[in-house]
């Protein structure tokens, strides 16, 4: 995939990093320096863990002031400067908690991977003659988050951002079938001799402890490798006019569901930045078998709830039976199934019950109701639960008895029509009789109808 106008992303200044960040110095960061310590016979040790302090400038003439604490616990301090303040990271108002962040040395190297080969090619190592860091800073609500390579000449506690990812969706929560976003915005030191030779973009995928690649840019030879079949979208105008290196899932599954690697490379320099997507889908509920058939006191029936289609599978099943006296009380979970997994990813489980209807909280009847809590929302379906004795009979009862009412008084004419004489005494009583039972039926259907209705 060839664009015809390819503008040299390190050249463009981003305008939405800028708006409230030139001449601005941000909050102190508390940052942990973290280094691995090796042991005289070759193997690592518990890294150790220094307390720094990083002061942020957005000019870089600013960030020249030496950085002054008076915390007897800070044991490294940093002036860094940052002139799209990516590492811009504070607290929620009023909050106690702080931004997590991560200092600790990187090494740069060459990159053998297709697409981002040919970056180093024509590139002088002076400029690599230099302390790298690796910084990483999430925010403390844990949705917005930067990776960032800086540069220190030798020795020297000035650090320069030269290559930084910023995220807003680092957990991400989705229902099946809807486009996703996972935001991914890299900003490079147009000022530094590593921007001039071109930039790499590269997207991966990890679940389960397996991993592969969704699709890879090369900018510097504006060519694009993707996985077959991918349906993955990245914007290649946004990525070369403000960074916006953005990942789109045009229409996401619950196979979707797993880990996302954000990765920028530069020659020598790799920035690299890890999202999580969830998709979040609630379970349809069926209670089986529906209607429950009338019962008798003393009899056992066992019922059961069926749960489908819900991701992710952890999923709580429960029963309530709701009694005539307007009293809700729990039955537990019953005996639940193992889950089940659908080709399409999604899970099923069912709950069994067993109604003893001799139990005093049984005996009368109610409704009874199957309960699913899931991340994705709580779920309930209920059904009658119908006692002889204690329960009114349904509106398909009712209307059951009458039909075979009817039936009996038809079948009856017929044959008083055929073996008795018409206009005898014999037939004019029975007539009467089964007239009597039939006005009787419609009446106990009638009542039976309208309470019901009154009930909903």
């Amino acid at each position: 995939m060839k664009i015809r106008h390819v503008s040299n992303l390190f050249l463009v200044t981003f305008c939405f990093f800028f708006q409230a960040s030139i001449g601005h110095k941000c909050p102190p960061l508390e940052c942990w320096y973290i280094k691995e310590r090796t042991t005289k016979g070759g193997l690592t040790s518990a890294p150790s863990q220094d307390k720094s302090l990083l002061h942020i400038w957005t000019e870089a003439e600013a960030a020249e002031r030496p950085p002054e604490s008076s915390d007897p616990s800070i044991q490294r301090v940093y002036a860094v400067a940052d002139p799209a303040a990516t590492l811009c990271h504070g607290s929620p108002g009023g909050s106690v908690r702080k931004a997590f962040c991560e200092l600790s040395p990187f090494q740069p190297h060459s990159s053998s991977v297709e697409w981002a080969a040919s970056l180093a090619e024509d590139l002088s190592p002076a400029h690599l003659q230099a302390d790298w860091y690796s910084a990483t800073v999430e925010e403390a609500d844990g949705r917005r988050a930067t990776s960032a390579i800086v540069r220190a000449p030798t020795g020297s506690q000035r650090l320069d951002v030269v290559l930084s990812l910023t995220t807003q969706t680092l957990a991400v929560q989705s229902r099946r079938g809807e486009p996703v976003t996972l935001d991914c915005h890299m900003w490079a030191d147009a000022a530094s001799p590593l921007s001039e030779s071109g930039f790499a973009v590269e997207w991966r995928y990890q679940s389960r402890g397996n991993g592969r690649l969704l699709l890879a840019y090369d900018g510097k030879e504006d060519r694009l490798y993707e996985e077959p079949g991918g349906a993955t979208v990245l914007d290649f105008e946004g990525l070369h006019r403000n960074g916006d290196a953005s990942l789109t899932l045009q229409k996401a599954e619950v196979g979707h569901s797993g880990l996302y690697i954000c990765m920028v490379y530069l020659p020598h320099l790799l920035a690299q930045i890890t999202m999580e997507l969830e998709i979040v889908e609630a379970p349809s509920l069926s209670i089986h078998p529906s209607p429950l058939p009338l019962v008798s006191p003393g009899q056992t029936l066992t019922v059961q709830c069926l749960a489908s289609d819900f991701a992710p599978h952890t999923l709580e099943l429960s029963w309530e039976l709701k009694g005539l006296d307007g009293e809700t009380r729990s039955l537990g979970p019953g005996r639940l199934s193992g889950h089940r997994h659908s080709r399409d990813g999604t899970f099923a489980q069912d709950a069994r019950l067993e109604l003893d209807t001799s139990d005093p909280v049984l005996g009368r009847g109610g409704e009874l109701t199957c309960v699913a809590e899931h991340l994705g929302g709580t779920r309930r379906v209920s059904v009658p639960l119908r006692v002889i004795g204690f329960s009114s009979p349904s509106v398909e009862d009712s209307m059951a008895m009458v039909g075979v009412a009817l039936a009996l008084y038809g079948l009856f004419k017929l044959v008083s029509w055929t073996f008795i004489p018409t206009g005898s005494k014999e037939a004019e009583d029975k007539a009467s009789l089964f007239r009597h039972y039939i006005l009787k039926g419609k009446y106990e259907f009638d009542v039976t109808f309208n309470f019901l209705q009154k009930e909903k």
